[in-house]
C-alpha cells in the first residue's frame, strides 16, 4: 500500500490505453472502471467499449480487442478477457497481489503515537479544506438533530487530514441574535446558573431561556428591555457583552463535554459562531451592490447573472441563467431572490452565510468549502454558492460542497422525539446508549459461563469491572455512531437500539468484536510461538487458497476506499468496505487454520494476514471515530 491504489494503478494504464485506440488527448478519457460484481468475472471490470462504440463507427467487443492489445498490465494481471458486448475483465495476478501487501511496513512503535497509514502516502496535491459542522446554539443543549452533523463532519474531517489536506473545522455556532437580549435582561435581575449552584449549567440556562421567552410575548415593557439589550450588545455595551461572554462560555464547556464522548476532533478553538461575522455584515451588502448592480440588460444572450436590487424595501440578491430566467423559483412560479437585509435594515442567516463564505475563500484561502447540514437546506445553500461565485468570491479553483444529510426517525418513521414531542438530548441518548452496552456485555458474560458451565467464584469472568465500564462508554457511543455513519447520508434511518447493539450484522458491537477476536488470535501465536517477526524480510504472503486471495484483495482496497470517501463525501462506503474486510476474513479463519498451519513459513503469511486486516479494521473504525477495544 505504499505506492498508488489498485484502481488508480488500473486507471493510469488504461487512460493511456483508450486514448491511443480512440484518438483523444488522455485528460478527456474515462476507462469506465469498477471492482466487479462478481468473483468469477475477475476483480475489475472496464467497461468503456460501449460508449466509445458510436464515435469510432465500429462493434464495443472489437474496440475492447483493440483496447486490450494496446493496454500494458502484463506485470500485474493475468491475461485479459472479454466478455458480452465488450467487457473487459481484470484479474490481478497473486503474486503481484501478495507483492503489493508485502511492502506495507510494520506499524510504527507504540511509544511514537505515529498514525498507522498501512505505508500509505498522503496525495501529492494536498488542498486547504474547510468543514462547517455541527454548529448548536449557544444556552442550548445539543441534542439528537446535531448528532448527524457532528459525527458525519468528523468523519471529513479524519478522512481528508489523513489523505494529507489542511483541514480547518468551523464550529458556526448560533451566539447573536433576539435571543441574546432576552437572557441579557433576564439575568439583570437573576443570578447566572454557576457550577456551585446547578449540578448541569447548560440545562438552568435553557429554563432561564424559556421564561424569558415567556415574558418577552406577554410583557411589552420586558420584550421592549431586550431589544433594547440587543443593541446594547451589538454596540460594544460591556455588562451586556459580560453576561454574553459567560452564557457563550457556560455552552462552549457543555458542548465539549459531548465532543470528548462522542470523540470527535472538534474543540473551543474551532468555535466561529455568527458573531464573529457581525462586523463583516453592512461591507457584505455594500460589495454585492457594487458588485452586481442592476442589469442594463445588455449582456450576452448565453450569460448567467446576477443583480442585486430592493424589492418591498429590502435589498435582495437575484440569479438568472443563461436564457436570463429565474434560476430560483417560489411555488407559485414566481421569482425566488436572497434576502441579504430587511426593510428595516436588519441582517438575516443568509448575509452570515455571505460573510462566512467570502471569509473561508479570501481569507482562510481554502480551496474546498464543504458543509454539513440537513437536506432542508439544500435551497439556502443552492443560493448561497450561486451568490458567492456571481460575486467573484469562488472562482472554479475553488469547490463548494452542501454534504447534506437525513433525518433521524423513530419507530414511527417521524423525526426522533421524547413522548411528549420534545428533542431528545444528546448527553441524554448516549447515557442510554452506554447503558445497553453494558446490560448487554453483563447478559453475554452470564451466557458465556452458562455455556461452559462455570460455578460463579472460578475466575470465569476475569474482566475488571472498571473495564467493563470503560469497554460500554466505547461501545455505546460507538454504536450511535455507527449507526448514523452506515447508510447514505442523504437517506433517513431509523435509531432502533436492538438494531444498532446487535453483535450480528453491520454493526459497531460486531465490527469491534471482529477486531478484538483478531486481536486474540494474533495474542495467542505470541503465547505459543513467542513473538512472531511476520514483517521480516525473509516472510512472504501466501495466497493459495481463494480466501486467502480474497482476503489480499481486499485489503489491497483500502487504499480507494478511503480515496473515495475524500472525493465523495461518502462515509457510508468506508464502513461497507470494513464490514466486507470482517466478513472476508471470518470466511478466511474458518477455511485456514492460523495456529495449526502446516509450515511456518503458512503460519508466519497467515499471521501477517491477520495483523493486517486488524490493522486495516483499527485505521478504518479510527478515521469513523471510533476507538476499537483489544478485548470485549
Amino acid at each position: 500500500m505504499k505506492h498508488d491504489s489498485l484502481i488508480n494503478t488500473l486507471r493510469e494504464r488504461f487512460t493511456a490505453a483508450v486514448a491511443e485506440v480512440a484518438g483523444l488527448p488522455p485528460e478527456q478519457v474515462d476507462p469506465v472502471l469498477r471492482p466487479a460484481g462478481d468473483p468469477k468475472f475477475g476483480d475489475y471490470q472496464c467497461n468503456v467499449a460501449m460508449q466509445l462504440a458510436k464515435p469510432l463507427r465500429s462493434k464495443p467487443r472489437d474496440i475492447a480487442q483493440r483496447i486490450v492489445d494496446a493496454v500494458k498490465l502484463d506485470d500485474v494481471a493475468e491475461p485479459l478477457e472479454i466478455a458480452g458486448p465488450g467487457f473487459i475483465n481484470i484479474r490481478f495476478k497473486d503474486e503481484f497481489l501478495a507483492t503489493y501487501l508485502g511492502e506495507v511496513p510494520a506499524p510504527p512503535a507504540e511509544d511514537t503515537q505515529a498514525i498507522d497509514r498501512l505505508g500509505m502516502p498522503p496525495v501529492e496535491r494536498p488542498g486547504r479544506v474547510v468543514i462547517d459542522y455541527s454548529s448548536p446554539n449557544i444556552a442550548k443543549q445539543m441534542h439528537v438533530g446535531h448528532l448527524r452533523s457532528t459525527v458525519i463532519g468528523d468523519v471529513f474531517s479524519r478522512v481528508l487530514m489523513f489523505e494529507g489536506h489542511e483541514v480547518i473545522r468551523q464550529n458556526h455556532v448560533g451566539d447573536w441574535g433576539t435571543q441574546f437580549g432576552m437572557l441579557i435582561s433576564w439575568y439583570a435581575e437573576h443570578p447566572i446558573p454557576t457550577p456551585e449552584t446547578h449540578d448541569d449549567v447548560l440545562d438552568a440556562i435553557e429554563d432561564d431561556y424559556r421564561a424569558a421567552q415567556v415574558r418577552f410575548k406577554s410583557e411589552p415593557d420586558f420584550a421592549d428591555t431586550a431589544r433594547a439589550a440587543v443593541g446594547r450588545l451589538q454596540g460594544g455595551d460591556q455588562a451586556a457583552r459580560e453576561t454574553w461572554e459567560r452564557l457563550c462560555a457556560a455552552s462552549r464547556g457543555a458542548f465539549l463535554k459531548i465532543y470528548r464522548r462522542l470523540n470527535v476532533l472538534l474543540d473551543d478553538g474551532d468555535v466561529c459562531g455568527e458573531s464573529f461575522y457581525n462586523d463583516r455584515l453592512a461591507p457584505v451588502v455594500a460589495t454585492l451592490r457594487e458588485k452586481l448592480p442592476v442589469a442594463d440588460k445588455t449582456a450576452p444572450a448565453d450569460a448567467a447573472y446576477a443583480e442585486v436590487r430592493e424589492d418591498g424595501g429590502a435589498q435582495c440578491v437575484f440569479l438568472y441563467d443563461k436564457k436570463h430566467e429565474p434560476r430560483f423559483k417560489k411555488p407559485d412560479g414566481d421569482e425566488l431572490p436572497m434576502i441579504i437585509q430587511k426593510s428595516d435594515g436588519a441582517f438575516l442567516y443568509a448575509t452570515t452565510d455571505l460573510a462566512a463564505i467570502r471569509y473561508r475563500i479570501e481569507d482562510l484561502r481554502s480551496t474546498r468549502v464543504i458543509y454539513v447540514t440537513d437536506a432542508r437546506q439544500k435551497l439556502h445553500f443552492e443560493m448561497l454558492f450561486a451568490t458567492a461565485r456571481a460575486a467573484g468570491w469562488a472562482g472554479d479553483d475553488v469547490t463548494l460542497e452542501h454534504a447534506m444529510f437525513g433525518s433521524v426517525l423513530g419507530n414511527n418513521r417521524k423525526p426522533l422525539k421524547t413522548r411528549d414531542g420534545k428533542n431528545i438530548k444528546l448527553r441524554e441518548l448516549l447515557d442510554e446508549a452506554e447503558k445497553r452496552a453494558l446490560e448487554l456485555q453483563e447478559q453475554r458474560n452470564i451466557e458465556a459461563v452458562e455455556r461452559r458451565g462455570d460455578d460463579a467464584n472460578n475466575g470465569a469472568d476475569e474482566i475488571p469491572n472498571d473495564e467493563k465500564l470503560a469497554i460500554a462508554r466505547r461501545v455505546g457511543v460507538a454504536a450511535v455512531k455507527y449507526a448514523d455513519l452506515r447508510s447514505d447520508r442523504v437517506s433517513d434511518y431509523v435509531f432502533a437500539w436492538d438494531k444498532l447493539l446487535a453483535m450480528q450484522g453491520n454493526t459497531a458491537p460486531y465490527m469491534m468484536y471482529a477486531y478484538a477476536r483478531i486481536r486474540s488470535i494474533y495474542r495467542k501465536a505470541v503465547e505459543r510461538f513467542g513473538e512472531p517477526d511476520v514483517y521480516a524480510g525473509d516472510v512472504a504472503l501466501t495466497l493459495d487458497d481463494p480466501t486467502e486471495r480474497a482476503l489480499a484483495l481486499r485489503l489491497s482496497r483500502l487504499r480507494e476506499t478511503i480515496d473515495a470517501v475524500a472525493g465523495e463525501l461518502a462515509p457510508h462506503v468506508l464502513c461497507t468496505y470494513l464490514f466486507d474486510l470482517a466478513q472476508e476474513f471470518m470466511r478466511f479463519y474458518e477455511a485456514c487454520p492460523v495456529l495449526q498451519a502446516e509450515s511456518e513459513a503458512l503460519r508466519l503469511s497467515r499471521c501477517r494476514l491477520c495483523d493486517l486486516t486488524s490493522r486495516a479494521l483499527k485505521l478504518g473504525l479510527g478515521l469513523l471515530g471510533i476507538e476499537t477495544i483489544e478485548r470485549m
